[in-house]
């Protein structure tokens, strides 16, 4: 079995949903020496998520975006948890109801997803920081 393991690291980027498949195929090309195995990609915030949706169309990102700022809005009453502004708590609710990893499968030396599937950083703050991402590559 082999193993590898990197972290990659993302500039700021703005509110929204952001394709980012081929970033991730650059940072761990490990996975070219993989006849059947997966890749694990982790992200390490609260504030922002991952995901697996369509790669072509770009109204898909936008609609993302709109449902979940209509699903988990900004200034709710309730809020308690509002120290680094009105989008704090809703983003870690986001990135709760999105999760924080996404598995692969790696098939004969490339990722194995489907024709229209991307891998998505889904980033929930408006002022985002640099996001850090752990990919892990494991299979024979």
């Amino acid at each position: 079995m082999k193993y590898s393991q990197t972290e990659l690291r993302l500039n700021p980027l703005p509110r929204g949903f952001h394709l980012i498949t081929e970033n991730i195929k650059k940072a761990i090309p490990e996975i070219s020496k993989i006849e059947v195995g997966f890749l694990n990609v982790f992200i390490k915030h609260t504030s922002a998520s991952l995901t697996i949706n369509e790669n072509a169309d770009p109204t898909v990102r936008v609609d993302f975006e709109s449902h979940f700022n209509e699903m988990v809005p900004e200034d709710a009453p309730y809020y308690i948890h509002t120290y680094e502004g009105p989008d704090d708590m809703p983003a870690h609710i986001k990135a709760s109801l999105l999760g924080n990893s996404v598995q692969i499968p790696i098939t004969k030396g490339v990722l194995n997803l489907g024709t229209w599937q991307g891998i998505y950083l889904c980033e929930h703050r408006d002022n985002a920081s640099a996001r850090k991402l752990v990919l892990t590559a494991h299979g024979s």
